[in-house]
């Protein structure tokens, strides 16, 4: 069973209607549509905004349902002026920026008294989601970086620089590292998957309904050709 985490209600409606014989199942109070796309057996989710709400989703993926792997879709800003609004970022890695227990002498972003902060991606299913995304996608680039969370919508560049130098980030949103936490604490390869919303530099301006459309119809492709892939 392979789980896929929706952002967007147009999203996992998209997905959920391509579904061969689709039924819902509610737990934590959310609703989960399990069925068959591409011929995978999934389990497909809108998670809800804020790491409580992403590690919730998670954790129902992989204690109730067994998932084999986790694939998360969203959108997220760039924290790099490289990529463009509309570019795909595939996530190396992440971690929870507003994690901050300084006072304490720990580094900001690490969590005290566990073994790691920083959540591994899976190289397998990164390299997949790269191939079909270059294959269905063929109008937006495609990168690889670190994914940075935490509970707060940012949108200044001060703090976005402030991402890159204490982090080294590359675009920034708000369940990634809440959903790689959770996946990695089963053993349970994930991978995030950003589509960029706002450039890093303020440098350039997109209407965001146009965005959004275009961004659901190229998470859609990209999971669609990824389940093909797997």
């Amino acid at each position: 069973m392979i789980g896929i985490i929706g952002a967007m209600n147009e999203e996992v409606d998209a997905l959920k209607g391509l579904m061969e014989d689709c039924k819902v199942e509610k737990h934590a109070s959310r609703e989960f549509y399990i069925g068959k796309l591409e011929g995978k057996e999934c389990v497909v989710v809108q998670c809800g905004v804020g790491k409580v709400n992403a590690a919730i989703s998670t954790a129902v993926l992989c204690d109730i349902y067994k998932c084999s792997s986790i694939i998360n879709t969203g959108i997220a800003g760039s924290l790099d002026s490289k990529i463009d609004i509309g570019d795909i970022v595939l996530s190396t890695d992440s971690l929870q920026h507003d994690m901050n227990v300084t006072a304490l002498g720990f580094e900001q972003g690490i969590i005290p008294d566990q073994d790691i902060s920083i959540f591994e991606a899976s190289d397998s299913l990164r390299k997949i989601a790269r191939d079909a995304c270059e294959k269905v996608n063929d109008d937006v680039k495609v990168f690889e970086g670190r994914v940075v969370s935490g509970d707060l919508f940012v949108s200044s560049k001060k703090t976005k620089d402030k991402l890159v130098e204490n982090f080294n980030g590359m675009c920034t949103e708000m369940e990634g590292a809440a959903i790689a936490q959770t996946a990695v604490a089963n053993d349970t390869p994930y991978l995030i998957i950003r589509a960029i919303s706002d450039k890093a530099d303020d440098s350039a301006e997109m209407d965001y309904p146009s965005f959004k459309i275009k961004a659901i119809e190229h998470s859609v492709k990209l999971v669609r050709e990824m389940l093909r892939m797997m």
